[in-house]
């Protein structure tokens, strides 16, 4: 099995799936993937994957600290990487 960090189509994919729709996130994002991409491990590319499969909005209110996460986002892996976005 490739990991995120030894597959290049799986690190392409991940910094198209990070361009959105709103200016805002696709900011956001694309900064964080310049400053970390090469270290993220396997568990935060999971995490941010889950965060890129929600829609614009709700993607933003969790950046943005206005909601926190429920359901299938709320793992402590993916409030872990929330709060390096929150910082970013």
């Amino acid at each position: 099995m490739n990991t995120h960090q030894s597959d290049p189509a799986n690190r392409s994919r991940l910094r198209w799936r990070s361009r959105r729709g709103l200016l805002e996130n696709d900011l956001i994002l694309t900064r964080f993937l310049d400053a970390h991409e090469d270290g993220l491990t396997d568990e935060e590319v999971d995490a941010l994957t889950r965060l890129l499969d929600l829609a614009d909005n709700p993607l933003m209110d969790l950046i943005l600290g206005r909601k926190e996460p429920e359901g299938e986002v709320d793992l402590p892996h993916v409030r872990a990487l929330l709060e390096r976005l929150r910082q970013a």
